[in-house]
């Protein structure tokens, strides 16, 4: 039964492998007609149809390619010089296609292509990004800095070193790029000795990880920031409120098991015998929490962008239980409950770690949303 259905799925490839490019000539698609007629010339070199398409085809397209270069460069569209460039490209693979493909070499043997041409248009793209690179640097704002490094950016991508673009992109960069510092995080209480070093790291490398130093934000923390000199465009203060840990809840249930089970007596008889327990449960719970707040403020002028508190709750449980009678009376897991222990309750810091990992993962999806508006 899948050998037709998968013969049905071959027949449009073989279709399609096998066109001469006749249908894209007469659309007026020239590139797509003269790559399908030396395609199908490279397996069957006397195709017709593909060398009628190629005779025909290939003059028409180097000559709408060159009325359409010579229309653009007459428009006053922006950054004309990369679309000749994209032309120009097109016609050089064409090319290609025909000086690879003996059949078609035969029929033009000189195909058209751009040398000197194009590395006089990379020159004139070079230069049209980098003056509008230069035109928005003198806007003078951190937007136009980030568009001029764009600029910069693509004029050495068609000339690798142009100018003094690396220079340029370096001045770009630094004042488009968004200095933040991640203050040290406050645990406010008097009851607890907690370190909140490891959330902070955590938050601290999070954000490096999400904006690597190549891009438009950078994140400092204090120390860094003082080294540098560093007068940063934002500042992220963090603290922690009403943390607590409450006593210990213990929960006590009790119950009595019965489980009647047919036990073999002989091969063919059997009696049923009822096995009895009682279990006591025992649930040891401890609820922990807090709130962080969180505010991001713009340190050129002190004002408040964002005011938040994130709070966060951990529940400790430790589940344990005591039987009296027949083992068999209990289920596997009654058993399973009867083999934990009481055990101490976490330390502080534990528990403080355990109820801000919400607080972490709602504070860094939030941070990433405000600063990636700059990257």
């Amino acid at each position: 039964m899948r050998k037709p259905y998968l013969l049905l799925l071959l027949i449009p490839l073989v279709l399609f492998s096998c066109s001469s490019g006749k249908k894209a000539l007469q659309r007026g698609d020239y590139y797509q007609a003269i790559s399908k007629a030396v395609e199908r010339l490279k397996s069957n070199p006397t195709n017709d149809k593909a060398l009628e398409v190629l005779k025909d085809g290939y003059p028409m397209a180097v000559e709408w390619s060159q009325e359409e270069i010579d229309q653009t460069l007459t428009s006053n569209e922006a950054f004309k010089w990369e679309r000749t460039i994209s032309i120009m490209n097109r016609v050089n693979q064409m090319s290609e296609q025909i000086r690879s493909t003996p059949a078609a070499r035969k029929i033009f043997p000189d195909p058209k292509s751009y040398g000197s041409e194009l590395n006089m248009a990379h020159e004139k793209a070079a230069e049209d990004r980098y003056q509008a690179g230069l035109h928005f640097m003198e806007q003078e704002s951190r937007e136009s800095a980030r568009t001029a490094y764009d600029h910069f950016e693509r004029a050495d991508q068609w000339i690798s070193g142009y100018k003094d673009t690396h220079e340029k992109m370096a001045i770009a960069k630094e004042l488009a790029t968004v200095n933040v510092v991640i203050e040290a995080v406050t645990v406010r209480t008097k009851r607890y000795q907690l370190s909140s070093e490891f959330f902070y790291n955590q938050v601290f490398e999070y954000l490096n990880n999400k904006f690597p130093s190549y891009g438009f934000v950078n994140f400092f923390s204090p120390k860094q920031a003082e080294n540098f000199e560093l007068n940063p465009d934002f500042v992220v203060r963090m603290e922690f409120y009403d943390f607590s840990v409450g006593n210990l809840v213990r929960n006590e249930k009790e119950e009595s098991l019965a489980k009647r089970v047919r036990v073999p007596v002989t091969d063919s008889t059997f009696v049923t015998k009822t096995y009895r327990a009682k279990l006591k449960t025992y649930t040891d719970e401890v609820i922990s929490g807090g709130r962080l707040n969180y505010r991001i403020v713009d340190f050129q002028n002190d004002k408040l962008m964002r005011d938040n508190l994130i709070p966060g709750t951990f529940t400790w449980v430790n589940q344990y239980a005591i039987f009296a009678g027949d083992e068999e009376a209990l289920s596997d897991e009654q058993y399973a409950l009867t083999q934990h222990k009481a055990i101490p309750l976490p330390a502080h810091q534990d528990l403080f770690i355990e109820f801000t990992r919400p607080i972490y993962k709602q504070l860094t999806d939030e941070l990433y949303n405000y600063f990636r508006r700059y990257r």
